[in-house]
């Protein structure tokens, strides 16, 4: 091969791999949040057939009885926490507030480069976990509930998708994102497995509707 072919040749991949990279830029980010993997969806169907079924009662809840968000490690809380582990190349001042980063919301697919627009998200909200159980806890259970990094519970997302899913169960909210549903449904049974939780019926109806598609 000739000098000017070989340079020519040369150009040519330098030429094709910078405009690779420059349409990455436009792709958006593949990656989800780090929630903990939750079970395979067999296993979430079997822990969901012995999920007792109950009708749910709030009497009593306040979220003051949940408390949180708890230190984890020097002067990181909860938050702090969950917002480093879920973003990308997040910058943190002395007091482990998240100063810039990038945060990819599994929920809706939006992207966000301030914390301030992200919420962390209790998958099982504790509002639902009062209605199923929670209401007969010690404030020590609750507290673990409240602040759990190592089942699929906490997970960071849009602040207003948050804020708009409120306190309700599958049957009347799920991700918009439908890609994301059944990491959704495996994580909230595996947590209410986990936490010995009941499922109302109408819950139920759509857990076991949503783990057939899985």
């Amino acid at each position: 091969m000739s000098r000017f072919y070989a340079r020519r040749r040369l150009s040519l991949l330098a030429a094709l791999t910078g405009f690779a990279a420059f349409a990455g830029l436009f792709t958006g980010p593949t990656a989800s949040a780090a929630l903990p993997t939750p079970v395979s969806a067999a296993t979430a169907r079997s822990y969901l057939a012995t999920l007792p079924v109950r009708t749910e009662n709030r009497t009593g809840y306040s979220r003051d009885l949940f408390p949180h968000w708890i230190t984890i490690s020097g002067s990181c809380n909860t938050r702090e926490t969950v917002l480093k582990r879920d973003g990308s190349n997040v910058v943190t001042n002395s007091s482990c507030a998240a100063t810039s980063g990038r945060w990819y919301s599994p929920y809706d697919g939006a992207t966000w480069y301030a914390a301030s627009d992200v919420d962390i998200d209790h998958v099982v909200p504790l509002a639902e976990a009062w209605d199923s159980g929670a209401g007969s806890w010690s404030t020590s259970r609750r507290q673990s509930f409240a602040n759990d990094l190592t089942r699929p519970q906490l997970i960071a997302v849009t602040d207003n998708v948050n804020q708009s899913k409120g306190d309700q169960d599958p049957a009347t909210w799920m991700p918009s994102r439908t890609a994301y549903r059944c990491t959704y449904v495996r994580a909230w049974v595996q947590v209410k497995y986990y936490y010995g939780l009941s499922v109302d019926s109408a819950e139920k109806s759509a857990l076991t509707n949503h783990l057939a598609s899985c």
